[in-house]
């Protein structure tokens, strides 16, 4: 049953979709070369900070003719959270997302052009998302060059308020060269920008306001709904590298900048080592960290009055942070055995262990006498952190 007063936790849906890595459809493929036929059958899992999301996935792939391929994937997210944000100032609560997915590769010569088309459902929130890209590739095959854009449209609603309806849209626009260095790399470069227009913030989200003293010295606090701007521009570059190392194995680095209209600005870098151990077993390790290193101009835990300004926010991943994110994975070729009408098949499992620490935003719950025996004042409590697991088994199978 999902309740009507609660709070959605957009980070842990776009962190979990980051990692499981399945929403692909509507980018462009990378180089003339068409995604081979395959079928993956996905299972995921997040637990931390109050939140639990799991469900399966399916992703299909098939060619024709030898320069069309078809894909198709089912997703789903299956919500139990009670979040900080949800106890402090809602009701927990439990929900379904379903999203379909559907994309065509066209391959003539040395380009590729890809159309996706995407769609999101759950019971207060509607998405669709159409993205077309075109790459080329030149110099001998050694440079790629990829376009891509994409445009959102969603419907945002509230539960128990049948009169509220908004929307939101997204562009997306991203361009990449992908270059061969040596026979032994490859590095690629990646500019993105996104323009969000509409309704940008959470229905259910609040903000802490001091109603007694200020928020330097405050002695009692309210909430009121927050409100942002109706419009929202961000720029991001990003540099990947993959080296292969001499016994089969490789490194992979990553590092990537961005800035928005609203004042955030941040930075992440990830450092990966992929190593195979005998003819069927593949082994990975990785570090990635993620910075924000400013936060949006209108954030602020605790705000001084009522309608303080004119735009005001407590969403925690609007706030100055620090993500660090250790991953293991490893892949299995299975023989081909009773599995034999397949090409190939593997096995694969990969765990994420995330660590947040927030700068900004406070643990309101230390002065909340549901919760403490021993409240402080608001505005003082300690900086919140939460660790969190993320777990992805698939298999994959080709034909």
């Amino acid at each position: 049953m999902v309740v009507t007063n609660r709070l959605k936790n957009g980070l842990f849906g776009r962190q979990l979709l980051a990692l499981v890595g399945l929403a692909m459809l509507a980018l462009p493929a990378a180089g003339a070369v068409l995604p081979e036929d395959r079928i993956d059958m996905l299972y995921h899992a997040y637990d931390g900070g109050g939140a639990e999301i799991g469900g399966p996935s399916i992703l299909v792939r098939k060619q024709f003719a030898d320069t069309v391929s078809i894909s198709a994937n089912y997703y789903v997210d299956m919500v139990s959270s009670a979040s900080i944000d949800v106890e402090t100032t809602a009701s927990a609560y439990t929900e379904e997302r379903t999203q379909t997915s559907v994309g065509i590769d066209y391959l003539q010569g040395k380009t590729t052009m890809s159309l996706g088309v995407t769609t999101s459902n759950e019971d207060d929130y509607d998405a669709k998302t159409y993205g077309f890209g075109i790459s080329q590739d030149f110099f001998g095959d050694l440079s790629t060059i990829s376009l891509g854009v994409s445009f959102g449209d969603d419907i945002v609603r509230r539960n128990g308020d049948e009169e509220f309806e908004d929307e939101a849209k997204r562009t997306r626009y991203n361009v990449s060269l992908s270059q061969v260095i040596t026979k032994d790399m490859i590095a690629s470069a990646m500019i993105e920008t996104v323009i969000d227009e509409g309704f940008l913030n959470n229905p259910y989200r609040s903000v802490r306001y001091c109603i007694t003293g200020n928020a330097e010295a405050c002695e009692t606090a309210g909430n009121e709904s927050e409100l942002y701007p109706r419009t929202r521009n961000s720029d991001a570059f990003a540099i990947r590298a993959k080296y292969f190392l001499p016994y089969r194995a490789a490194i992979k680095v990553e590092a990537r900048i961005y800035q928005d209209s609203w004042g955030i600005e941040a930075n992440n870098w990830e450092l990966k080592y992929v190593h195979p151990i005998g003819d069927q077993w593949l082994v990975e390790a990785k570090y990635r960290q993620y910075n924000q290193t400013k936060g949006a101009s209108f954030y602020s835990d605790l705000f001084d009055f009522q309608e303080a300004t004119n735009f005001r926010a407590r969403d925690k991943e609007l706030s100055e942070y620090t993500n660090s994110n250790v991953g293991l994975g490893v892949t299995y070729e299975v023989k081909a055995g009773w599995l034999s009408w397949f090409d190939r098949t593997t096995a694969n499992f990969y765990w994420d262990y995330m660590m947040l620490d927030y700068d900004t935003f406070k643990d309101a719950r230390m002065s909340d006498a549901r919760f403490t025996d021993s409240p402080v004042a608001p505005g003082q409590e300690d900086p919140y952190s939460l660790d969190a697991s993320v777990v992805r088994f698939f298999v994959s199978f080709w034909y």
